[in-house]
């Protein structure tokens, strides 16, 4: 496949690379690294904002620090923003460790979901006797979900360790005493100044303290608690309730510290399974395990066996569960790398929007920033498939090319351009694009969201030249690893940096400099994320990078049904108002987004961009009915689609309804479109649902690159083959399908 390469500097270089072949050796000054044909900077660009300079972590914490969790602020300041494990919230305050139970107060207020708020003077205040005030707070030690926040002066030093799902805060010490302050004088219900174990309630709170053996508490009736110890541990774990023998459960499990935190999924005959670890150090007693909650996108697809007690979250409601380890198995939703020829009703009009596309996305030499520039390739990616299926090699070409020019001039650094190419951040470990947008330099924000785009589309070049791939993948493979690197020791990155394994989504902000914690706002780009790992992983015949980004996929999936959706309206609380949430903060859910508050814009950032594997919006029918009409009933422009973000919306509504779309379409062929969508794709799409029927939830298959859709009682099956021989795919309901090499087949 011929292309023209544009003129430019950098595509002078990659015309001279391809000449003299790979070269892999970096250039003698080390600021250009080279990456198979394409390279890297490690000189900060001028159009690249710098990150902070201190990192507040201890020097026991090596490699790339991680960012883009829930936790994250702790390392960007001298002490930490607001924190939201669940069922526990903290801050890391001068005085120590201030911890709450923000789900005693969720309210829906002014049209978001609003959790009970930490401060610096929290229901309890874990501090030390030897030292009243510390100077800041740093990351000691991290596993996936799971950190230690280590207080220090002088010789005195606190180390808190807590994470997601855990009652618990499991604290050590060296030299002094635990010291807890509360907003109030606690009610004491169990135990004594002679007894390790106390019961408390403060301010309607219950809280279990758990001090080492032996040891005794004075001040129980005031304010300020000490522990009498001469060991260096003990623990604090918020209850969920008040019962004595509730606080004998958590007794026998209190001291066994959680040392690690692990992950460890497959993908397997139609569901991702997510095995979630705990490894725990029995500081005293025998009793193994921990005791943990889980959040509804876990225990509704665990089979683990839950206790009676629960907790209450912004996310919903959470189970209690003891053990060491529990499992979950999400149905997979299959993609496609293109949806097929069958949802083409008339080739010559969507020959005429290709051919208009084809005009007007042709290289000037201009790129836009890491976001923009995303949702332009990743435009260009869906037209080419759409062409491929409309039988028109010379568009499919043209499209191919200009995706490889403006990739290969990404995936080219030079000292003597400040964009477009890539910068590597060795302190930070991270791939800075540059141009950068919405703080993806100074603050590491939005790399899934802007770096997804990327990968698909160069997942789908490699789908047709995997000569292009082998020269190029090396570049992909970094913003890979940027966003989401599957290693657990990477050197120049974090493991997956941008997903929060036990929340089941990602988060957005890379500092997380907020009262409310972390943010995600659009989760559906954060799903054409590892939409486009999936393929990236398939075209290039990488398994581990495919199944883990199905993984990812089908984990953040379910986030989205229950989080930003509530599809089963069982999360959030009945005095809602409204559908859906803009935006998932730690501590909250909000009605919002970060540039607008008009509500094609609050739903439809977490639709876009609309690609073959938006088809999971569809698996609930009635929700999408329920979301759409809310919408159409709030808008401004009411059910004119032809105004705002009206394509999206018309083709959010066809997963339950397509006759909408079909009609909108006949009435306005040259309808205005959202700046990363396409009317070709919004064509294909509609079209696609009219012909074929809506997504079919209920069908899964051994292989994740397929769809089933049904109307009128009767399925379509559609399978694509990444391999260069025939493949057969076998369906949950028994319906097998013989896949042709290289491309798409579909059995009606």
């Amino acid at each position: 496949m011929g292309c023209v390469k544009v003129a430019s500097s950098a595509a002078a270089r990659i015309s001279l690379l391809c000449v003299v072949g790979f070269l892999f050796v970096s250039v003698a000054d080390g600021q250009i690294v080279k990456q198979g044909v394409g390279s890297y900077t490690t000189t900060r660009p001028a159009s690249c904002k710098p990150l902070p300079t201190i990192i507040y972590k201890t020097s026991d914490v090596n490699g790339a620090t991680p960012s883009n969790q829930w936790w994250s602020s702790l390392v960007w300041e001298p002490r930490s923003q607001n924190m939201f494990p669940h069922p526990l919230g903290m801050v890391c305050s001068e005085k120590g460790l201030s911890i709450g139970y923000p789900g005693a107060a969720i309210v829906a207020a002014s049209g978001n979901i609003m959790g009970g708020g930490i401060s610096e003077n929290g229901d309890i205040v874990i501090g030390h006797s030897a030292e009243s005030s510390f100077p800041d707070a740093k990351l000691a030690d991290n596993s996936q979900w799971f950190i230690t926040a280590e207080f220090a002066s002088n010789e005195a030093a606190l180390r808190t360790t807590f994470g997601h799902g855990s009652p618990f805060i499991y604290c050590r010490l060296k030299r002094g005493k635990p010291v807890l302050s509360f907003a109030e004088t606690p009610q004491v219900w169990s135990g004594s100044t002679k007894e390790a174990i106390l019961g408390i309630t403060v301010r309607g709170n219950h809280y279990g303290l758990f001090g080492a053996s032996a040891s005794t508490w004075s001040g129980l009736k005031t304010s300020t608690f000490e522990n009498e110890t001469t060991k260096d541990y003990f623990s604090v774990a918020l209850l969920p309730d008040n019962d004595p023998e509730t606080l004998a459960l958590f007794a026998k499990y209190a001291h066994n510290h959680v040392i690690d935190t692990r992950l460890e999924h497959s993908v397997d005959n139609g569901y991702a399974e997510g095995t979630y670890k705990f490894s725990t150090q029995a500081m005293e007693g025998n009793e193994s395990g921990t005791i943990f909650a889980l959040y509804p996108h876990q225990w509704k697809y665990s089979e683990v066996n839950p206790t009676s007690k629960t907790y209450r979250s912004v996310r919903g409601q959470m189970k209690v569960a003891i053990g060491s380890e529990f499992t979950t198995r999400v149905p997979i939703q299959g993609v496609l790398p293109m949806l097929p020829k069958e949802g083409i009703p008339n080739r010559e009009q969507m020959l005429e929007y290709l051919r208009k596309e084809a005009a007007d996305n042709k290289n000037d030499g201009k790129y836009g920033d890491t976001y923009y520039e995303g949702k332009q390739l990743g435009k260009l990616a869906t037209l080419s498939g759409i062409a491929e299926q409309s039988g028109d090699q010379k568009l499919q070409n043209q499209f191919q090319c200009e995706l490889k020019s403006r990739l290969e001039n990404w995936f080219t650094a030079s000292e003597d351009e400040d964009a477009p190419q890539f910068y590597y951040d060795k302190r930070w470990g991270a791939m800075i694009g540059c141009r950068p947008s919405f703080g993806s330099d100074k603050e590491l924000n939005d790399h899934h969201f802007h770096y997804g785009y990327f990968v698909r589309a160069a997942a789908e070049i490699a789908r047709q030249d995997p000569e292009w791939a082998r020269a190029w993948g090396p570049m992909v493979e970094l913003l890979i690893r940027d966003m989401a690197s599957p290693d657990q020791d990477d050197a120049m990155f974090p493991h997956l940096r941008c997903f929060d394994v036990y929340a089941g989504h990602s988060w957005a902000s890379g500092h997380a400099k907020f009262g409310d914690g972390n943010n995600q706002e659009s989760s559906s780009e954060s799903l054409n994320a590892w939409y486009g790992m999936m393929l990236w992983g398939a075209a290039t015949g990488d398994t581990r990078l495919r199944d883990l980004g199905t993984f990812l996929y089908n984990t953040e999936r379910t986030a989205v049904e229950e989080y930003w959706f509530d599809v089963a309206e069982t999360n959030f609380p009945d005095d809602y108002p409204n559908v859906a949430v803009g935006m998932v903060w730690g501590g909250k859910g909000a009605f919002a987004t970060w540039f607008s508050g008009k509500i094609d814009h609050i739903h439809g950032i977490n639709w876009l961009p609309f690609t073959p594997a938006s088809m999971y919006m569809g698996r609930h029918p009635g929700y999408v009915k329920k979301n759409h009409d809310r919408v159409v009933e709030k808008r401004k422009h009411g059910n004119d689609y032809n105004r705002g973000w009206g394509d999206l919306l018309v083709m959010f509504g066809s997963l339950h309804d397509p006759a909408i779309g079909v009609k909108f379409l006949e009435n306005t062929p040259d309808c205005k479109v959202e700046s990363g969508n396409s009317q070709a794709f919004m064509y294909h799409w509609i079209h696609t649902l009219d012909r074929m029927g809506t997504v079919d939830p209920d069908v899964t298959a051994d292989h994740p690159f397929t769809n089933v859709y049904t109307k009128d009682g009767k399925r379509t099956y559609a399978a694509y083959n990444f391999r260069n021989t025939p493949m057969n795919v076998t369906f949950s309901d028994g319906q097998s399908l013989e896949v042709k090499p290289n491309g798409l087949t579909v059995k009606q």
